[in-house]
């Protein structure tokens, strides 16, 4: 084994939390800083990656990691993750809606209430459409909204029968109180979908260093400290050394790196052969995702045109309804699930995917709560479903914002990993900033506060 390189601060995955933290931890001249992606960087932006009306993440991407899940004990689902600089905000719907105060209010911690994170909610953003107190206008990451005339007819059609139907016509989804139906702020502009690493990374400085198409394989500690992480690149195992390393690898690959350092559950590294480091058995444990079942269009085929896959979306309570315009049909979404999920380690080898279990539907919450969700959807198509047990899971998919997988909390609270400025329980030079400390269910898709939170997170970093 080679050494590498070092580091002052190695963050390991270039995905929408990873980018931010290079960007803004290389702002120190002084600090250097090695950022490790397991996909590649492209040179240049495809128009794959820019282009807001398609989801490249079908089965042969080069620019998504393929995960078989179990979403119930009855049905089996397949997920995507971005692998590219830029993670699945490189890949996906161009959604950017912010949590709400009640969610965060749920995290427990004066750090993370709504009133401490709006300031940082309003840094990393560019709103076109909106200039108050709850908005920013010089941040990296740009937000737009289509326009009325912008709407498809299925759009346009959907948000009219909502407003009929009694729902709060909403222009601005990124106000702290935006139940009803509006058009979905999207990290768009003229180039088209913006991730964090085309946002960020446009100024190369000397003292960063990306790394694609790297491997980490394993954490390395000395008396209770990380100092080090086990890449393979180009077929070859190194160690790269580093004062302080952050976790960014995401909801499922962060937990399972984690596992196979030997921080985790001891009785689960012991059956692997991974010596224990630390015992931490929140590792893996507890996450939680958004629940979807999709209603086809009767018609979806006829309205083919190059426009987001989402313009409007409806927030009523617990529910989301999201209209889409390609020919996937109306999503129905549990967006506070009561469902827990487990990933854990089938093996040792970093190249064996871990066993990702959702158990939705384990409650009668959760599926009385699908069942009005479509109830709601039915009404508004003019459709009448037997919503049943059978049927809920029959048409089950997620919404692939899996989080929680590390939550934050209190060393006092067994389930917890890190505490509430991301770092790990227990080991020094450790940080976790991604959407997998995310403590408990976002009300809105996660993208816009996995930004934020790596915004907030830097000050904690230095």
């Amino acid at each position: 084994m080679t050494e590498l390189l070092t580091a002052d601060v190695v963050v390991v995955g270039g995905g929408s939390a990873g980018c931010v933290l290079a960007a803004r931890l290389s702002a120190d001249p002084a600090r250097t800083v090695l950022l490790i992606e397991a996909g590649p960087a492209p040179a240049t932006w495809p128009p794959a990656l820019l282009d807001p009306h398609t989801l490249p993440i079908g089965a042969g991407s080069e620019w998504a990691h393929h995960y078989s899940v179990a979403l119930t004990g009855q049905r089996a689902g397949v997920i995507a993750r971005g692998r590219v600089l830029g993670g699945s905000g490189a890949v996906n719907g161009a959604y950017f809606m912010r949590g709400l105060p009640a969610d965060f209010a749920r995290w427990g911690s004066d750090l993370w209430t709504y009133d401490a994170v709006l300031p940082y909610f309003r840094a990393l953003e560019s709103d076109h459409d909106f200039a108050d107190e709850y908005h920013g206008g010089v941040g990296p990451m740009p937000v737009r909204r289509q326009t009325t005339e912008q709407l498809t007819r299925i759009s346009a059609e959907f948000a009219d029968a909502a407003v009929r139907s009694g729902f709060a016509d909403v222009a601005d989804k990124n106000n702290p109180v935006s139940d009803g139906v509006g058009p979905v702020p999207l990290n768009v502009d003229d180039r088209g979908r913006v991730n964090t690493a085309l946002a960020y990374l446009g100024e190369r400085r000397t003292n960063l260093r990306i790394l694609d198409r790297t491997t980490a394989h394993r954490l390395l500690f000395a008396h209770g400290a990380a100092i080090g992480v086990e890449v393979e690149r180009d077929g070859t195992l190194a160690t790269i050394g580093a004062d302080r390393i952050v976790l960014s690898a995401g909801a499922i690959e962060t937990p399972a790196l984690l596992l196979r350092s030997g921080v985790g559950d001891p009785l689960a590294s012991r059956s692997l052969g991974i010596p224990v480091v630390h015992e931490l058995t929140g590792v893996g444990a507890r996450f939680w995702d958004h629940p979807e079942v999709n209603l086809p269009y009767v018609d979806a085929a006829q309205e083919a045109v190059k426009v987001p896959i989402l313009q409007v979306v409806l927030n009523v309570d617990d529910i989301e309804i999201r209209p889409y315009t390609a020919p996937f049909g109306v999503g129905v979404t549990h967006m506070r699930p009561e469902a827990r999920g487990t990933v854990r380690l089938r093996s040792a080898d970093p190249q064996i995917p871990p066993v990702v279990s959702y158990n939705y539907l384990a409650t009668a919450r959760d599926r009385n709560t699908m069942r009005k969700a479509v109830d709601v959807a039915g009404a508004l198509l003019a459709v009448d479903i037997d919503s049943t047990d059978e049927w809920l899971v029959d048409h089950l998919g997620t919404s692939q914002h899996t989080a929680g997988t590390c939550r934050m909390g209190p060393a006092s609270e067994g389930e917890s990993v890190v505490d509430d400025r991301c770092r790990v329980h227990g080991l020094d030079g450790l940080s976790i900033v991604d959407a997998s400390i995310i403590p408990s269910p976002i009300s809105r898709g996660i993208h816009a506060t996995v930004v934020m939170l790596a915004e907030r997170a830097v000050e904690f970093l230095g």
